[in-house]
């Protein structure tokens, strides 16, 4: 069973989240309205995922965000915002939150939703995500040759690195790639190690930061 930690500052809000996922078998171990209680509740519970409001008191949701990712816990953020092109989303997927989706989002979206950030992929609905990504990460020029923030990258890491960025799951790159899903997660795991980085979401990220990916393409 897949366990949730909801922080959002409206009581509504979590009450009506907390009922949605235990009917549908997700267990909620904590429910707090606010980011510093957020971060002490995933250190209390490890739980699988933690759903994320952004603007909330004490301590806002990016900031929260920030704190449990760079102190390597394994639990996923996912965000849960108002709308959907709220600047404050992009911030919070650099922070490394590994998806975002709308507190209007049907209920059995948003428990698929969960299952896929805690089974380690992005969240990356191309209406929603990548849209906000291309507005807010205009990028350099296109780049001639490879960014240096990549070097250190083999061929086969590199090809990796560009089909996450074109939104594949693990199981579309095996496909393409012809290899076995456990390969791809040595790959994926290898390649955020080498660029510091801790989702799936902050290398589609990079990849627009570096020019590697430009606003409007396809990468396949």
């Amino acid at each position: 069973m897949t366990s949730v930690v909801i922080a959002d500052d409206q009581d509504l809000v979590r009450s009506g989240l907390a009922l949605v996922l235990a009917a549908r078998g997700v267990d909620v171990v904590a429910s707090v309205p606010d980011g510093r209680a957020a971060v002490g509740a995933v250190r209390r519970t490890q739980p699988d995922v933690v759903l994320m409001d952004i603007r909330m008191p004490v301590m806002d949701g990016i900031a929260a965000t920030r704190e449990i990712t760079s102190a390597g816990l394994s639990t996923r953020v996912l965000v849960l915002t108002t709308y959907d092109l709220d600047t404050y989303v992009y911030d919070a997927l650099r922070a490394g939150a590994s998806g975002f989706l709308l507190k209007a989002t049907p209920p059995d979206t948003l428990v698929a939703g969960i299952e896929t950030v805690a089974a380690g992929e992005a969240l990356l609905a191309p209406s929603l995500t990548r849209r906000l990504i291309e507005q807010h990460v205009s990028g350099p020029a296109p780049v001639v040759g490879l960014p240096s923030a990549l070097e250190g990258l083999t061929e086969r890491e590199l090809e990796v690195f560009v089909l996450i960025a074109g939104g594949r799951s693990n199981d579309d790159i095996a496909a393409e790639l012809v290899v076995s899903g456990s390969t791809v997660k040595t790959h994926v795991n290898r390649v955020l190690a080498k660029l510091g980085l801790r989702t799936r979401v902050q290398l589609v990220v990079l990849a627009y930061e570096t020019g590697l990916v430009r606003p409007g393409q396809h990468t396949g």
